[in-house]
């Protein structure tokens, strides 16, 4: 078993309250969070899978851990990107499992996290870029894997993606933690019309040194992309050319959705 450790730290790291657990653990938080609060989740089996919650409004997600994850409260514009109601009130539920392996040895989604964060480095999925609209949270390369698709409009939450500041060298970066197995790629570029361009041609590069064309539509429907399958680690989308016919400079990505399974099984979870 996996002894599992839940706490909320305030700014001065002092513990407010915990919870520990066999394989799981449920914390209920009594009281509003201030500046400077964090969630801290620990577990002494790392290299393996977990469904987390951060917070109740923002939902669950089956990560790949590989060490303790801290997450910081956001307040203000950091929350922008997420639902009204997220990290308010009196009563917040963070909770962490173990994942069997039936849930996650399957042919799935290996892209969405709605608990991914600036910083975090012990907890895959994970997005990040070089370049983020204003270091606006509605911008963030994070939304692109917080299964939320809503591509008719931009900024706060559900309209949130990967803005990309008007840079023609934008490149978008999803890590997986471990290796995957992977066939299948659906993008679903932003379509706020006519503020928005889009993009006609990108490409991915993928962690075993292949690349893969893209030719994309004008529209926020998903645009699905098939290759042979491959074991890889990371990815990244760049080379990303909008519509030169089109006066708008916001091209945008809303989700970026990656298929298939996982490369390497054990009884603990994956061997690296």
């Amino acid at each position: 078993m996996s002894k599992i450790r839940i706490m909320v730290l305030n700014k001065e790291n002092e513990i407010l309250v915990r919870d520990t657990g066999a394989d799981q653990a449920l914390l209920v938080y009594e009281g509003p969070y201030k500046e400077g609060d964090k969630i801290r989740v620990e577990a002494d089996e790392a290299d393996t899978f977990y469904w987390l919650q951060m917070d109740n409004a923002v939902g669950r997600s089956m990560v790949y851990m590989t060490g303790a994850v801290e997450y910081e409260i956001p307040f203000g514009e950091k929350k922008w990107n997420l639902p009204d109601t997220a990290f308010e009130g009196e009563r917040h539920v963070v909770s962490l499992r173990k994942a069997r392996k039936f849930e996650y040895s399957h042919y799935r989604n290996l892209s969405y996290n709605a608990n991914d964060q600036h910083g975090i480095t012990t907890c895959f999925p994970h997005a990040s870029a070089n370049v983020e609209t204003r270091g606006e949270s509605v911008f963030a390369a994070m939304n692109a894997i917080d299964g939320v698709i809503a591509p008719k409009s931009h900024g706060k939450w559900p309209y949130q993606s990967w803005g990309i500041n008007r840079r023609e060298d934008a490149k978008w970066r999803l890590e997986f933690g471990r290796p995957v197995k992977a066939d299948r790629i659906i993008v679903f570029l932003r379509a706020d019309f006519p503020h928005d361009n889009w993009w006609e041609e990108g490409k991915v590069t993928f962690s075993d040194g292949s690349t893969m064309a893209l030719s994309f539509e004008k529209g926020g429907h998903g645009q699905e992309f098939t290759f042979e399958e491959k074991t890889i680690e990371w990815l990244e989308l760049g080379e990303l050319k909008k519509c030169a016919g089109d006066p708008s400079p916001f091209p945008a990505l809303t989700q970026f959705e990656v298929y298939g399974r996982e490369a390497e099984e054990s009884s603990g979870g994956v061997s690296r």
